[in-house]
């Protein structure tokens, strides 16, 4: 079995989708989550960078999302970016 990987870009696509099908604005998803400012949302939304766990699931229950795994995609190819930490130090 193959390491599975986050396809960030279609996730953050995923979120963004979700968010506008709930109709909800990024401030207020950061309002929701306590940050001051949007940037971690839009980040997540472009790609460029993955929430915490506890962050995920609040996400989750903000977008109301039952399954938890509704909201993450999988990476189906081995694209660029796809190398675990660990390989890249053999």
């Amino acid at each position: 079995m193959e390491y599975p990987n986050i396809d960030m870009i279609a996730t953050g696509k995923r979120i963004q989708e979700l968010r506008k099908a709930e109709n909800k604005s990024v401030r207020e998803i950061a309002d929701f989550m306590g940050f001051e400012a949007t940037q971690a949302i839009y980040k997540w939304e472009q790609g460029k960078g993955l929430f915490t766990i506890d962050n995920y699931f609040a996400l989750c229950k903000f977008l109301n999302i039952d399954r938890i795994s509704d909201l993450l995609i999988e990476r189906k190819d081995d694209g660029p970016g796809t190398e675990r930490d660990e390989d890249k130090d053999r």
